[in-house]
């Protein structure tokens, strides 16, 4: 399985989730561009833990990756998707919020048998 290319670089997608993390769960706060890094950051960090193209994870409007091993889906809507805004996926990958708790709430989309990240995250 080929190793997914890093867009952000380490040490500036750190600083992104680091400065996500001080602020809390006040986005507004945060300048954009921060926020879109800390996402796409952590998207492919997941991408990196868990290689595959079972699952497609969105975080609109800033990113989207395809994660898990599992079968490969070609064409159309996969079958496993999981969609959340940014706030929830940073609390997701910090810690700041559990998997089922967020899915109970309605704060994450999880669609498909694969559509299930409690195993991969925090970070």
């Amino acid at each position: 399985m080929a190793v997914a290319r890093r867009r952000v670089p380490l040490e500036e997608g750190r600083a992104a989730l680091a400065a996500w993390q001080e602020q809390g769960t006040a986005d507004a706060a945060l300048p954009r561009a921060t926020l879109a890094t800390a996402v796409r950051y952590t998207l492919e960090e997941l991408t990196a833990r868990a290689p595959g193209n079972s699952v497609e994870v969105r975080v609109p409007p800033f990113g989207v990756a395809q994660c898990v091993e599992g079968p490969r889906h070609t064409r159309g809507t996969p079958p496993n998707v999981i969609e959340c805004d940014a706030a929830t996926w940073l609390a997701l990958v910090s810690g700041r919020l559990a998997w089922a708790d967020a899915v109970d709430a309605g704060r994450v989309a999880a669609s498909g048998l694969r559509a299930d990240l409690s195993e991969l995250l925090p970070f």
